[in-house]
């Protein structure tokens, strides 16, 4: 039997081995040519969102079938501890069963083509960290990382390993009564939804062992602002960039859609390789429906060398 390694990002997400590339169909083929002949010899930005992520078994927030969901905002987390009691207990759970991502061909491919010269840079709206363990360097990871996390107070970051050692130490039979009352889903930041309040409730969150503060995933919430210098990053890359390729994203929010429309008034192109309608169609040179991965995977192999 194949042995697969643990996720050396810390990520905390999948279960599931990644899913193999397919091979494009036909229709997807044309479009994929026509991507080729716009891409090739010119160096481009690179833009991912979750559907890249998807295939190595971290779900989606807004992809084709994906359910509703409503993550905490930062407001909500800031301003309630119970709302953060209920944050951590959940996301304690979501740890423990998604614990386990490897990168899928998608990732792989995003790290060759900047190995064969083609990128200015990656800027990527996931959390997961599944770029790095591919081998991807310059990379802006615009909301932040999951394998950190921050306390509010002194500002002081840890491993989010470490954080769950802690938290198995606050609440030891914790898991396990949880196991009892089943797993409704996952989403992408490793949230699980619990119904049971009594369970939730019970829970004791650990705070920051060197002030006492209150500790946070050193990710970006809704409700929150992207680092300035990440956002200047970006636009650097894009800036660089003969055109900007989005991957994997619905644009939904403003982080991700800014670098399109910043690219659309320069006059560069735009291409986005999504299932699904996003916010930046309009602005698209060059729209593909199809798998991420196996765009990606395509494009990494048959562009020609600069």
């Amino acid at each position: 039997m194949e042995q697969r390694r643990a996720g050396v990002g810390l990520t905390g997400f999948a279960s599931m081995p990644p899913v193999a590339a397919a091979r494009p169909s036909p229709d997807e083929l044309e479009v994929l040519l026509r991507i080729r002949g716009v891409l090739a010899g010119n160096r481009f930005a690179l833009l991912t969102g979750a559907g890249l992520s998807t295939d190595s078994g971290i779900p989606d927030y807004r992809g084709p079938g994906s359910p509703p969901r409503t993550p905490m905002t930062y407001q909500e987390f800031i301003k309630d501890a119970a709302n953060r009691q209920r944050y951590w207990a959940r996301n304690h759970i979501g740890w423990s069963h998604l614990r386990h991502a490897d990168p899928n061909q998608g990732h792989h491919a995003s790290a060759e083509l900047e190995r064969r010269g083609y990128l200015t840079g990656l800027i990527t709206q996931n959390v997961d960290r599944l770029h790095e363990d591919a081998g991807s360097v310059n990379v802006v990871d615009l909301h932040g990382r999951y394998d950190q996390v921050v306390c509010l107070d002194c500002r002081r970051t840890y491993s989010r390993r470490l954080l769950a050692g802690v938290l198995e130490e606050l609440n030891p039979d914790f898991l396990s009564r949880a196991a009892e009352t089943g797993l409704v889903e996952m989403a992408p930041d490793a949230d699980a939804t619990v119904e049971d309040q009594a369970l939730i409730s019970s829970f004791v969150v650990a705070v920051c062992p060197a002030c006492g503060g209150t500790l946070k995933p050193d990710f970006v919430y809704f409700g929150e602002n992207v680092p300035k210098e990440r956002v200047e990053r970006s636009y650097a890359m894009v800036d660089d960039a003969g055109a900007l390729v989005v991957a994997g994203s619905s644009l939904t929010v403003m982080s991700g859609l800014r670098f399109v429309r910043h690219a659309a008034r320069d006059g560069k192109p735009v291409i986005i390789i999504n299932r699904g309608q996003t916010r930046g169609d309009d602005k698209a040179t060059i729209k593909l429906e199809a798998g991420v991965s196996e765009a990606l995977n395509w494009l990494a192999a048959e562009l020609p060398p600069l």
